[in-house]
């Protein structure tokens, strides 16, 4: 179980499997024949591009969403995002019947804020850069609206771990798992998978 201290567990990346099963797809992986020739290795890429929003990001806002409380989601929820994350919210967000509000960036590309928009969240537009678009995330959310952070959040970290789950059910035999970094809560929930099924 996730604790304060120590974050979530191997235990909340099983759990969030089972809260998130039919609701996301669960996306096949292939070995690419083109990168395995020219790194020389067998290179296997998992298709999250398969996803509604076409990225990995609503597995960890699904699962934070859903366990929201009835109180807190009559509040609504609050994220704080310029891509994937916003889309991820506001996506299923608004198939649970909540109100979500995606703060952006002014500089955020257009086609984000619309398709944002389309999923069915209010989009404000707020500062410069992504801190000041943060400072008014935490402001509508000292307002009530629950924050829906996109990586620092145990039930966001143990959704995306999800991935790591279904890549090593699927591939146990890898040797190398490459995982893209931002702000670290994809890393960190495969890496919580990775220990538990393939230390080596």
């Amino acid at each position: 179980m996730t604790d304060e201290l120590t974050g979530p567990t191997f235990a909340d990346v099983q759990a969030a499997a089972a809260t998130l099963a039919g609701r996301i797809v669960a996306t096949p992986c292939a070995t690419s024949r083109v990168l395995s020739r020219i790194t020389g290795a067998e290179v296997v890429l998992k298709y999250e591009t398969q996803q509604f929003t076409g990225s990995y990001k609503e597995r960890g806002a699904l699962n934070r969403l859903l366990a929201l409380s009835p109180d807190e989601r009559t509040r609504g929820v609050v994220a704080v995002s310029a891509g994937n994350h916003a889309q991820g919210v506001a996506h299923h967000a608004t198939n649970l019947g909540i109100s979500a509000t995606i703060v952006m960036p002014v500089g955020t590309p257009f086609v984000k804020v619309a398709r944002t928009r389309a999923l069915g969240a209010t989009v404000e537009l707020h500062g410069r850069t992504f801190d000041e678009a943060a400072a008014r995330g935490r402001q509508l959310a000292a307002q009530g609206a629950v924050l829906i952070h996109p990586f620092d959040d145990p039930l966001v970290i143990a959704g995306q771990g999800t991935v790591g789950l279904e890549l090593l059910h699927d591939r146990p035999d890898l040797d190398v798992l490459l995982v893209p970094i931002g702000g670290g809560g994809l890393a960190s929930g495969i890496a919580l998978a990775a220990e538990q099924l393939a230390p080596g």
